[in-house]
């Protein structure tokens, strides 16, 4: 099971961004310097000035934001910025931001480390969770992303050191022997920075284990366990501590029944690395029953889990109820399998979840289902009760080891 830290033990999951809090917030007042040197005070991103004008129109957003920002810099976090207006600045200078590789200071997630600390003070809990906040930086998040899926976001797809990301430093870290990509051609092939995030493993990178076997169920995700718990309930309080997962909740309510069929059953959780491949491949052979995207929240931690650096990671069951997550469920060819539920959670800056399946399409065992664009993510398989003999991985999980790789044997049905 997922260990409880204390906040002097626990440490930024995934290497989205660095363990140190004095390398992100260096980073955070680097950022803020370049956005400063820009100039002006206009926002140039429309979503940004939308934010803007949300957060200022509405009373309540404003005295949260506002209070959010001065209780993390009560608690000494140099963030940056002091101000709601400073920080509308800083975003609106991330819209046409592209990650450079670092092998000290990489900062996957900008937008997060900005974010970081005043999304879990005591006035972030609740900021972060409003309907009408998350739906906007959806808007903002969709536009970074549309930077992000443009060629002029290319500029460190090259081999130079230190910030390249094809440099030997970072193909040390990635392997990009592995995948598909064209050295011969500008930038490998790639056509933006998400298509270098979402990039494809060559054939047979990652065989299907025990193919023909529907007992063998295999990862839907490149990815480090997080935790396995069973008796799920079809409601639960998932906010406070150790956070149950409640299927209500993870499905939206949308089909009550659906819900009901996994009463009793199992989750299995893992989180993505940053230097991962994040696309998702089914775990059963079997019919697509359900394929849709839930909107939800972006930045929002559980109160229960106190201070949390790096966002989310210590409340991924709590995300997986309250994020944006795609919702794809396969009725497997094994009767005794039944449905299997895969969760795909966005969690933090961009947090595209791109459905590529339809209801009604038959699926083989570790054939694409979808995938990430760039953001922070974790994902959960459920499972119906007594369906799991057992799982491979077995806690207590080590974070810091090989992610379980992707069509390689997790668990083994009954």
């Amino acid at each position: 099971m997922k260990k409880t830290l204390d906040r002097s033990q626990r440490r930024r999951l995934g290497r989205w961004l660095p363990s140190a809090e004095d390398t992100v917030a260096t980073f955070r007042l680097e950022l803020a310097a370049r956005a400063y040197e820009r100039g002006g005070a206009t926002l140039r991103a429309n979503p940004v000035r939308e934010l803007s004008e949300l957060v200022q129109n509405d009373a309540v957003l404003r005295m949260d934001f506002s209070n959010a920002i001065a209780e993390a810099l009560e608690r000494g976090f140099q963030l940056g910025y002091r101000t709601i207006e400073e920080l509308m600045l800083i975003i609106d200078f991330t819209m046409s931001y592209a990650p450079p590789f670092s092998e000290s200071s990489l900062i996957h997630c900008p937008l997060n480390a900005i974010l970081d600390w005043p999304m879990c003070m005591p006035s972030g809990y609740a900021l972060f969770r409003d309907p009408a906040l998350n739906a906007q930086l959806k808007r903002v998040l969709n536009c970074w992303s549309g930077y992000l899926s443009g060629p002029h976001s290319r500029q460190y797809l090259h081999e130079k050191a230190p910030d390249g990301w094809f440099s030997p430093e970072a193909d040390r870290r990635i392997g990009l022997s592995q995948f598909v990509c064209d050295r011969t051609r500008p930038h490998w092939g790639f056509a933006s920075w998400n298509g270098f995030f979402t990039r494809q493993f060559a054939p047979d990178a990652r065989p299907v284990a025990a193919a023909a076997d529907n007992k063998i169920i295999v990862s839907a995700c490149e990815a480090s366990p997080y935790n396995i718990e069973h008796g799920i309930a079809l409601r639960d309080t998932f906010w406070v501590k150790a956070q149950p997962y409640s299927l209500l909740d993870i499905f939206a309510a949308r089909d009550p029944d659906l819900a009901q069929r996994f009463v009793g059953g199992s989750v299995y959780q893992a989180f993505l690395s940053a230097f991962n491949y994040h696309r998702w491949h089914a775990p059963v052979s079997g019919i697509v029953t359900h394929a849709y995207v839930v909107d939800g929240t972006y930045f929002s931690d559980a109160e229960a889990e106190g201070e949390d650096p790096g966002g989310p990671n210590d409340s991924q069951g709590y995300t997986s109820a309250v994020a944006t997550r795609a919702i794809i469920v396969i009725e497997s060819d094994d009767r005794d399998v039944g449905p299997v539920a895969c969760i795909f959670v966005g969690m933090a800056d961009v947090s595209s979840c791109l459905i590529e399946v339809v209801p009604g399409q038959r699926l083989l065992k570790g054939e694409e289902l979808g995938y990430f664009q760039y953001g922070g993510s974790t994902a959960c398989m459920i499972f119906a009760r007594d369906v799991i003999r057992d799982f491979i991985p077995c806690p207590p999980f080590d974070d810091d080891g090989p992610p379980v790789k992707i069509n390689a044997h997790i668990a083994t049905a009954r």
